[in-house]
C-alpha cells in the first residue's frame, strides 16, 4: 500500500494515481462499519479496473476544533490503522493533515482539491459523513457537487445488538473494560503496542514473573483490572494474564503510576526491550487489594486457570 501525506494546499495531479475508487472518513478503530465502507470502495475498484484508495485525517478533527464534551483517544494509532488498511488490500492511503486552514474549506473547495484534484471517480462514505467548513457538506451535497464527474455511494448504518457500531461506542466500552464487546464490534481483538521495560520483579519472587509493558504514547489502556490476553513477542503469540492497575497490595497508595503486567503462560525467556503487541480478549475481574502474599498468590493462580480455560475453547 502506498501512503501519501497531504496538506492544504497540495500539488498532487489527478492523473498521478487516478482514476480512484476512494473511501473517505477518519476510520478510528477501522471497526465493522468502517470495514463495510472501505470494502465497498475496494470492490468497486476491482470491478471497474480502478485503484482503491482511502482518505483519512490526522490529527482527530476534535483536537483541532474542540467542542466535544467527551475525551477523545485513538482506538487505532495511525501506524496500526495503516497496517489494517494494508491487510484489507487498499492500494493507496491519503493521510490529510487536519489543520484550522483545512477545516475552513467550503464543501465545494474540498471537492475541488481532494476529490477532483486526486482523480477520484467513485466516492464511498458512511451515511453520516460530513465535510467542509463546520461539517456543512453531507453525502447528498457530495453527489450534487459532483454531477457527472464522479459517482457517490453512501453506506448505511451498520448495527450490532440494535445499536449503531461507532468509534464513540467502542471508546465507552474500553473505558468500562468490556473488551469482549469491543472484539465483536472491531471484528478482531483490541490491540496495543508497547515495549517491555524493567519492573520491580516482585512477581518473579512469588512464582508469577511478568512482562512490564510500557505502552506507546497516546495509547488507551482498558479499565483497571485483570484480563486474559495474548501477547506477540518476536512474531510469536502466547497466552497470558494481564493486570492493569496500581498494584495496591505493594505500592505506596500515594503513587499513581499505571502498570501493565503480563504473566505469559508457559514462557520463561527474558524479553526486556522487546516491542510487543497485547491483544485484549476477556475481562476476568476488577483490581483488588489482598491481605497478604498467600491470598495474592492464590488469586493469581485462579486467574491463570481462568485464562487457560478461556483459550482452550
Amino acid at each position: 500500500m502506498k501512503i501519501i501525506h497531504l496538506s492544504y494546499p497540495h500539488d498532487m495531479k489527478a492523473q498521478e494515481h487516478g482514476p480512484l475508487s476512494m473511501a473517505i472518513g477518519f476510520f478510528d478503530g477501522v471497526h465493522k462499519g468502517h470495514q463495510r465502507v472501505i470494502g465497498t470502495a475496494i470492490d468497486k475498484a476491482r470491478s471497474t479496473g480502478m485503484k482503491s484508495a482511502v482518505m483519512t485525517f490526522d490529527p482527530h478533527p476534535s483536537l483541532v476544533l474542540g467542542g466535544r464534551k467527551e475525551e477523545v483517544f485513538y482506538i487505532t494509532p495511525l501506524s496500526q490503522k495503516m497496517d489494517i488498511l494494508q491487510e484489507m488490500g487498499v492500494d493507496i492511503c491519503y493521510i490529510v493533515r487536519f489543520t484550522s486552514q483545512f477545516a475552513k474549506l467550503s464543501p465545494e473547495q474540498f471537492v475541488e482539491h481532494f476529490i477532483d484534484g486526486l482523480g477520484v471517480k467513485e466516492v464511498v462514505a458512511g451515511f453520516d459523513f460530513s465535510f467542509g467548513n463546520k461539517g456543512s457538506g453531507d453525502m447528498e451535497l457530495m453527489q450534487s457537487i459532483g454531477r457527472e464527474r464522479y459517482k457517490v455511494t453512501t453506506v448505511g448504518k451498520i448495527e450490532a445488538q440494535d445499536e449503531k457500531i461507532s468509534s464513540t461506542r467502542i471508546r465507552h466500552l474500553l473505558k468500562d473494560g468490556m473488551v469482549e464487546s469491543v472484539h465483536q464490534l472491531l471484528g478482531r481483538p483490541y490491540r496495543i503496542s508497547g515495549t517491555v521495560v524493567n519492573g520491580d520483579k516482585r512477581g518473579r519472587t512469588i512464582g508469577f514473573p511478568t512482562a512490564n509493558v510500557e505502552p506507546e504514547l497516546g495509547t488507551f489502556v482498558p479499565k483497571r483490572g485483570v484480563y486474559a490476553v495474548r501477547i506477540e513477542v518476536q512474531g510469536m503469540y502466547y497466552n497470558g494474564v494481564c493486570n492493569v492497575g496500581y498494584k495496591p497490595t505493594f505500592n505506596n497508595p500515594d503513587v499513581k503510576n499505571l502498570v501493565i503486567e503480563v504473566h505469559i503462560l508457559d514462557f520463561d525467556t527474558s524479553i526486556y526491550g522487546e516491542k510487543v503487541i497485547v491483544e485484549w480478549h476477556k475481562r476476568i475481574r476488577d483490581e483488588q487489594r489482598f491481605s497478604g502474599i498467600d491470598e495474592l498468590k492464590e488469586q493469581i493462580g485462579l486467574d491463570k486457570e481462568t485464562a487457560t480455560q478461556y483459550f482452550k475453547v
